[in-house]
């Protein structure tokens, strides 16, 4: 089991923002996506979220930031704690109603941006169907012209630990079999899709 420091998104600010650790080594540490580190530096994500000290909290050794600064391919070790947060493992996927909505478009942002998840894999994240990722895959979707690809993360359908564990599953799984790992659009498609150019 992976333990993430506590508030993983603000002790990212506060890494950007006091450390010259590459967006690589702060996403690993805080269980997140390089792009979503790099989009936090650009100042796109985490607007108004204060930095959380991970040495002040006890989480990190002022030495181990500098150990991995020198180092770009050294990864950030957390230290010990009595207390760490459990992830949940078993059981269905509950997702409120008042999110149920969503799924669409955490589908859609799944399936353009990790080619290599399996519908299985998804229908886990997001607690959705075989049926409906098809329908959402294939534009058959009886709301279709509103469904616009978001971060299933930032809307609350799936932690980004599980993601990211899903993901590095589906690549492992690619690697194994000895098949290319589908590569997401690049980032500029991405942007242009979505302000609607």
């Amino acid at each position: 089991m992976t333990t993430l420091p506590l508030m993983p998104k603000a002790t990212a600010v506060w890494l950007i923002e006091k450390t010259a650790l590459s967006f690589t080594q702060i996403a690993e540490f805080c269980g997140m996506h390089p792009l979503e580190v790099q989009a936090i530096a650009d100042g796109e994500v985490a607007q108004g979220i204060v930095g959380y000290d991970p040495v002040a909290n006890h989480q990190l050794r002022q030495e181990e930031i500098s150990r991995c600064e020198a180092d770009p391919d050294a990864r950030l070790k957390i230290l010990p704690t009595n207390n760490p947060v459990k992830r949940r493992s078993k059981g269905a996927r509950y997702t409120p109603v008042a999110k149920r909505h969503d799924r669409p478009d955490g589908i859609a942002f799944l399936l353009r941006n990790f080619p290599q998840l399996n519908d299985l894999q998804i229908v886990k994240l997001l607690g959705t169907t075989k049926d409906t990722i098809a329908k959402v895959r294939d534009k058959q979707h009886w709301n279709t012209p509103n469904i616009k690809p978001r971060d299933p993360v930032t809307i609350g359908l799936c932690s980004q630990m599980d993601l990211n564990a899903a993901v590095n599953a589906a690549t492992t799984r690619l690697e194994r079999e000895g098949l290319e790992i589908p590569q997401p659009p690049p980032m500029d498609v991405m942007e242009h899709e979505k302000s609607g150019e």
